[in-house]
């Protein structure tokens, strides 16, 4: 059996973190590859490694001084080595790195290295050779990965290596400069990694013990989510769950690998499964989770005889891809339909927008509805059940929660609404009452 093991930020932040961590490698001779995300915060009051190269990033192009910020990124990988009393040194790597960052290299490099530097370090402190992730994942010319070239690559360099340790994040461009992932991309990486080796199990250490049913910034002590499937998380994810980086459940999908989300502070926790498929046809809850998203804008679009004219909706998309303004949701009717999209995307921009549609389509109205959120419930469960809308229309009813927006998909596998902003997490709150019991 194989398994691939990512750690995040705050599992690797300072010494301590690192024993755990290498207590959780050992205690299992399966753990084979180990993917290194930077050091995270050890405190609120702390600030990431990544954040500040970014930040000396910036104070270099604007001819500012980098000594103050360089010298607490050097500290923190000086006071890890020394506490845990390795013979061992980056300091030429970070003396290459203070060098790179005053001559201008690219924003991606820079960002990077603080994957790349913990991932010498852990290498080091678990005995295990450090393979660089520029050695074996790839983009193209168009900055997206290039997969198949990437798992050729990568098993071909893994198959001479029984153990080994990867930096998160980032992989290299055709031109052979460094290119990252977006954050929390080393998600990414342990998948890719896990996809190129064909691993059993790929797990993803970090400080939560797996998924919530719901946001616990929103719902108090929501339970946990013991086992998704990647359709599930998809959809979850894209609402705004965050425990997993969303692009990661691609490399591993297509192979059926699992992952596992798992806690580095109590390794004890099973965490949460996510799978291809559910192990059971039975859940104990109807709904698996609840996730909600803010800042969104509908732009209702009426015109009699609208189902009628060819070419309509496309000729309305094609007015947000000139302006690069993706869509969220396309609900409609027969001489209605409106276009979801994020209020940010349209900020600059809305006026020319809807000027622009008037004039594609000549509609009867167009308006602008703003401030809304969508919330999505999601479940395997819901597939086959009778009245799970009416259960949720009737509570937001009695809850005195004005629905502007209703969408359902084909698999019945979620219901997203959409409310006014103010009512987000009354929302959230109420449909969780509904269908979770204490």
């Amino acid at each position: 059996m194989v398994k691939v093991v990512k750690f995040g930020g705050s599992s690797l932040a300072d010494a301590k973190q690192f024993c755990k961590v290498r207590d959780i490698v050992t205690s299992d001779t399966n753990r084979k590859y180990v993917v290194a995300s930077a050091p995270g915060k050890r405190d609120s009051h702390d600030t990431k490694v990544t954040d500040l190269l970014l930040l000396c990033f910036r104070l270099a192009k604007e001819k500012r001084s980098i000594d103050e910020t360089f010298a607490k990124i050097e500290n923190r990988y000086r006071d890890i080595i020394k506490d845990l009393e390795l013979d061992f040194s980056l300091d030429e790597d970070l003396a290459g790195i203070k060098i790179a960052i005053l001559n201008h290299a690219g924003s991606d490099y820079i960002a990077s290295r603080g994957e790349y530097l913990n991932a010498k370090v852990l290498a080091n402190f678990l005995g295990f050779p450090f393979v660089d992730a520029e050695d074996g994942i790839f983009f193209d010319e168009k900055g997206v990965l290039d997969l198949e070239r990437t798992n050729r690559k990568l098993a071909k360099i893994l198959s001479l290596h029984e153990f080994a340790v990867l930096p998160g994040f980032y992989g290299v461009s055709p031109d052979g400069t460094v290119k990252t992932f977006s954050r929390g991309g080393s998600d990414i990486t342990g998948s890719i990694v896990a996809g190129a080796v064909g691993a059993d199990l790929y797990e993803n250490w970090t400080d939560v013990s797996g998924m919530l049913m719901a946001d616990p910034r929103c719902i108090k002590d929501p339970k946990p989510i013991p086992e998704i499937t990647y359709r599930e998380l998809r959809e979850l994810s894209y609402m705004g769950a965050t425990v997993l980086h969303e692009d990661a459940i691609f490399p591993v999908r297509k192979a059926q690998i699992p992952i596992n989300i798992r806690n580095t502070n109590e390794p004890e926790a099973p965490g949460t499964m996510i799978v291809h498929k559910a192990s059971s046809n039975t859940v104990d809850t109807v709904i698996t989770g609840i996730a909600g998203k803010k800042g969104i804008t509908a732009i209702h679009i009426e015109k009699d005889m609208m189902n009628s004219e060819l070419g309509f909706g496309r000729r309305v998309l094609e007015v947000l891809e000139s302006h690069g303004v993706s869509f969220e949701h396309l609900p409609s009717g027969i001489d209605t339909m409106s276009v979801l999209v994020t209020s940010d995307s349209i900020s600059e921009c809305k006026g020319s927008i809807t000027a622009e549609i008037v004039k594609k389509v000549d509609p009867d109205s167009i308006t602008l509805v703003e401030n809304l959120s969508l919330i999505a419930v999601v479940g395997r469960g819901m597939s086959g059940t009778e009245g799970i809308a009416a259960r949720i229309f009737t509570a937001l009813a009695n809850a005195h929660i004005n629905i502007r927006m209703i969408d359902q998909g084909s698999s019945e596998m979620n219901i997203i609404v959409a409310v006014e902003e103010k009512d987000h997490q009354k929302t959230l709150e109420t449909i969780y009452n509904e269908f979770i019991k204490d």
